[in-house]
């Protein structure tokens, strides 16, 4: 990794050589394993983005492995663990990484009429990934997964389905303990979902939405269970188009309990009780945002501050895509410039329209997180042409920061690129230190290091979103609680205790937050989710000591069961987070 200073305030240089000698600072030494002088190194305007001042910090990129065993095509996080599964497909040919002997796995051959197994893999596709330490272990996958969904469950485990050929109907179990493996039903699924959407409903349940030619949703049953049953729905044929671009629509589950699914530029709210159509938004017009012109889309946090609301509100992001035609045309060698603009709408709202921002560069492939403060990151992707092989060129290797509460002409800020080019095929992932975890990339079909534009990547790394300035050390809480085994009720109260180093501490400067950890793939992460908490109370508990108890969410419909990371943000400077389980 280059080493690079740019010219720093006197100021900052004393915190810096402060720090340098002081390790422990950030709480954890581990942070300073990567020099300060790789990642403090911003300063300077970019693409008509938010001026930063000199040697003001913009985010900094840490190199944590150069080989993760297998491209990271999906990835999510453990709870309580805190390490990363990563996956790619099971029919890319060998990967980096191989089973322990003798625990290959045998693949079977559909041109044989003989039912035989042909052939015998014994090289993993998907790994457990240690975020702390980088350690790689390697997981047995015997359906193929490309291109499938999942999410975690309300007891934390990795329910996972759907893919390619055999893995089209299979729904797959990962828990989190040290030694466990993928559990396998491969007929659970009433149909075949290759590109599909899954999301958590308030009942634990998890509905899975399109597919490749399947214009309809179903529920995953209960594991080992098969489902026979479907749901015709219409919209999605509606919304294909000659290249196909509504597959993994986007699926949300909003705050009145409808699902919002959005597919190519229409939308909808589906209510799941009576399986109708409660309405249908306004078009989202400026080309295609889903799979394979790749927009990306989040929910924005969801405030239930207020004590008293009238309705609790619901607004979606999505930014950037493609023009209908532009896999036709990258077809013929030409690859047409990725969109630009964002669309919000308040879809609690039936008078609302969407809102159209303009990011500082077009983005095709971009996965949209957010982060515990409430504000949003945009990272990875491509400026020209669409998802799939060989299908983009230009990388887009500057991260985008959007503040959605700020003044919409100060919305974007440009942040420190990476050097690895991350397009189809890459994830990123929130972390519980507030750091965000960056792997997969790989345009080609099977591994492919050598004689590429560009290679297939195993490396990963960690971006440092500006909240980790040095210069904000003071501001940056440490929660002391531990939620471990214990359970959150709805419209009960969570009492959070934390370090800092003020003598005292403003409740406006305060913010709790409280974080559903998604699973990413193709630009979308699902089930994605930040809440923030009302604030009843904040004490001073003894010198540099706080409590503050907050109001739980008040039903499953805004907090679906399952395991979420609370936050307490402090000037805008997140804690670490910490595992709450809510039922």
């Amino acid at each position: 990794m280059s080493i690079f200073l740019k010219p720093l305030p006197l100021l900052s240089l004393f915190f810096f050589a402060y720090y340098l000698t002081n390790p422990n600072v950030f709480g954890n030494s581990r942070v300073l394993e990567t020099p300060l002088i790789v990642i403090y190194n911003g300063g300077g305007e970019e693409n008509g983005a938010n001026k930063y001042d000199e040697g003001e910090y913009r985010g900094g990129w840490e190199l944590v492995s150069e080989n993760s065993g297998v491209s990271a095509m999906h990835m999510t996080i453990m709870p309580n663990s805190n390490k990363a599964i990563m996956f790619d497909a099971a029919g890319f040919g060998p990967s980096e990484i191989s089973l322990p002997p003798g625990d290959c796995r045998q693949v079977f051959d559909e041109r044989d009429e003989t039912g035989e197994y042909y052939e015998v893999d014994c090289w993993a596709h998907a790994v457990e990934f240690d975020t702390e330490t980088a350690a790689i272990r390697p997981l047995k996958i015997l359906t193929d997964t490309w291109c499938s969904s999942g999410g975690l469950s309300a007891n934390g485990t990795l329910v996972q389905t759907g893919g390619w050929a055999d893995g089209g109907r299979s729904v797959r179990y990962l828990s989190g303990c040290n030694t466990c493996d993928w559990e396998e039903h491969p007929m659970s699924l009433s149909t075949s979902r290759w590109f599909s959407t899954q999301h958590i409903l308030p009942n634990g349940n998890f509905i899975l939405v399109g597919g490749r030619r399947m214009f309809n949703y179903e529920y995953i049953p209960k594991g080992g269970d098969s489902n026979d049953v479907y749901f015709p729905l219409p919209f999605l044929q509606e919304t294909t188009d000659p290249f196909e671009n509504n597959l993994y629509p986007f699926v949300f589950l909003s705050t009145d309990g409808n699902i919002l699914i959005f597919a190519n530029k229409r939308s909808i709210l589906l209510n799941l009780t009576t399986n109708k159509i409660v309405r249908e938004l306004p078009v989202l017009d400026g080309g295609s945002r889903n799979y394979p012109a790749s927009g990306t889309a989040a929910l924005l946090p969801i405030n239930l501050s207020d004590p008293n609301p009238k309705a609790i509100r619901a607004e979606i992001i999505i930014c950037g895509g493609a023009d209908p035609r532009a896999g036709k045309l990258v077809e013929k060698g030409i690859f047409v410039t990725a969109l630009q603009d964002c669309g919000r709408i308040d879809i609690t709202d039936p008078k609302s329209t969407w809102q159209k921002e303009i990011m500082p560069t077009p983005r095709t492939m971009g996965d949209l997180l957010i982060l515990p403060t409430g504000d949003i990151l945009i990272v990875n992707g491509a400026k020209k042409g669409i998802a799939g092989w060989n299908f983009a060129q230009d990388p887009n290797p500057t991260p985008l920061l959007y503040r959605p509460d700020n003044p919409i002409t100060q919305r974007f800020t440009e942040l420190r690129a990476t050097t690895i080019p991350r397009m189809y095929g890459s994830t990123s992932m929130l972390l519980p230190d507030g750091k965000i975890l960056v792997a997969g990339s790989n345009t080609n079909y099977y591994y492919n290091f050598t004689g590429v534009k560009y290679p297939t990547e195993l490396r990963v790394e960690k971006f440092y979103p500006p909240y980790f300035d040095p210069l904000l050390i003071s501001d940056r809480p440490a929660i002391a609680s531990d939620y471990k085994g214990k359970m959150v009720k709805y419209r009960g109260y969570i009492v959070v205790e934390f370090k800092l180093k003020k003598a005292e501490v403003d409740q406006s400067d305060l913010k709790v937050t409280m974080y559903s950890p998604p699973f990413t793939t193709h630009g979308f992460s699902m089930g994605q989710r930040l809440l923030v908490l009302a604030i009843k109370k904040l004490e001073n508990v003894e010198s540099e000591f706080f409590r503050v108890e907050v109001a739980a969410p008040p039903s499953a419909e805004i907090a679906p069961p399952g395991f979420y990371l609370i936050f307490v943000v402090h000037n805008g400077v997140p804690s670490s987070g910490i595992w709450v389980q809510i039922a």
